[in-house]
């Protein structure tokens, strides 16, 4: 009992016949792979199809698991209302999985649903699978904006539930590639989608699925990629297994990229457990920090972990507290936290100038209220730590400019002033490439309008990673 065979495949509404009107002839390829699927599914006769969509219920820091007995959906947003679907949940499944996110502290369950119709990333797949299967309940589950990382974790609680549970079931990973693949495409053209789609047809046709967690994120979003997440739970959901991987199509005729492959999982296989593998890694270069990163991570995991503050004459962390050195203890300065998830920001919060007696207690408080206290995301989970990358940026003192000419996004951070409104932005940050959008953001931050007048401070950070 378990997973039987996980699924890649794609969602556009105009591959069924009834809205397509003939245009799904361009992507005969697909149909082709997708009706192959489908028999293969009809073969195995499973007691559950598990799908996660795009298009499901989507929040930025929790996972939805579709609730209730069964869900109707049908194509009358694409113009083919007689296209319909009723389909049962298998809610004994979909709660088990709910009880093990709760049980474990992860952001994963039932509440939230705004919307109880089938999504169309879930029915594209079903309108194949119905046409030779009518049997199995599902399980419906939306992405998130959390990390690569989470979704991975997610399809381990997944795999957990279906095995606790006894149930046949096969794993249906919907998502399109990336949406930017031709100038004359609906969505247009970027070079970062064909290689999008290059990249992660050959990691999923090898099922090379370590290499899910390297696309970075800016990368991703250049390509407009729809599946990437899903693949990644899919991914989760076959860990330690030994997977044989078959690539059965892939086109990219209507500037969005379809891919179809199948999964075979067959024993088990130690050298696959990923996320073991990441947390082991990340584990290494932590031991490379420096004192300074090193100190906000102490901070940080006492914070979450028990609730109390570090303190500079703590014992339990004596051997790193005794070997600051001077500049951390005896001099003062502004400094940033700045902490990521698998490539994401995850929080940053700092101070512009000194507001304690040394570097080395700005650092402490800092790491705290990144945290914890960054009003852009929730709070840090124990479970999350393994996985946190951290940056301290030492402020120097700012000097006043008289003009956007005297910034360097690579060199210098900006803080733009109007009377009692500052934003402050750092130097050199992904996704920041000019001193004008440098400054843009950082009078987004500040509150300040474009019309308003402000002044300009720039200012150097020394970097410790």
């Amino acid at each position: 009992m378990g997973i039987l065979a996980a699924y890649m495949v794609p969602h556009p509404p105009m591959i069924i016949p009834e809205i397509g009107g003939g245009r799904e002839e361009q992507v005969r390829e697909t149909i082709q792979a997708y009706e192959t699927v489908a028999k293969e599914i009809a073969e195995l006769a499973p007691d559950t199809i598990l799908i996660t969509s795009p298009h499901s219920v989507m929040y930025s820091d929790y996972f939805h698991i579709s609730p209730g007995r069964e869900a109707f959906g049908d194509f009358g947003g694409f113009g083919a209302g007689n296209v319909a679907f009723s389909e049962t949940y298998d809610r004994e499944l979909s709660g088990r999985v709910a009880d093990l996110a709760a049980e474990n502290g992860f952001p994963a369950g039932m509440e939230g649903e705004r919307d109880p119709k089938l999504d169309h990333g879930t029915m594209v797949p079903l309108y194949f699978i119905r046409k030779y299967y009518n049997g199995g309940k599902i399980v419906r589950i939306g992405l998130s904006g959390l990390s690569l990382v989470d979704h991975y974790q997610l399809g381990l609680y997944i795999r957990a539930a279906v095995e606790e549970s006894g149930r046949r079931a096969v794993f249906v990973a919907s998502g399109d590639l990336s949406h930017k693949l031709k100038e004359d495409g609906p969505y247009g053209f970027a070079p970062e989608g064909p290689e999008y789609d290059a990249r992660v047809m050959k990691v999923c046709g090898a099922a090379a699925f370590d290499e899910l967690f390297e696309f970075d994120e800016v990368f991703c979003d250049r390509a407009a990629e729809c599946g990437h997440r899903s693949f990644v739970i899919m991914a989760g959901a076959l860990d330690g297994r030994q997977v044989e991987a078959k690539e059965l199509s892939h086109q990219d005729v209507t500037g969005v990229g379809y891919g179809v492959c199948v999964f075979h999982p067959r024993g088990g296989d130690e050298t696959r457990h990923f996320l073991e593998q990441r947390k082991r890694k990340l584990a290494a270069a932590q031991d490379e920090s420096d004192c300074y990163v090193k100190l906000a991570r102490a901070s940080l995991t006492r914070y979450i972990t028990t609730g109390r503050k570090l303190t500079l004459q703590d014992k339990e962390e004596r051997e790193l507290l005794e070997s600051l050195p001077a500049e951390m203890t005896e001099k003062r300065a502004g400094a940033f936290v700045s902490i990521h998830k698998n490539g994401r920001l995850r929080g940053c919060i700092g101070t512009i100038g000194p507001v304690t007696d040394s570097v080395a207690q700005e650092i402490i408080e800092n790491a705290v209220s990144a945290s914890v206290r960054d009003p852009r995301f929730s709070p840090i989970r124990e479970a999350e730590l393994p996985f946190l990358e951290i940056h301290v940026d030492v402020l120097g003192k700012p000097e006043p400019i008289s003009s956007m000419e005297e910034l360097d996004v690579k060199r210098y951070g900006v803080i733009v002033s109007c009377g009692a409104k500052r934003g402050l932005l750092l130097p050199d940050l992904d996704g920041v490439e000019d001193v004008e959008t440098q400054v843009s953001i950082a009078m987004q931050k500040g509150g300040i309008r474009p019309s308003e007048p402000y002044t300009l401070q720039r200012f150097e950070v020394i970097r410790h990673h």
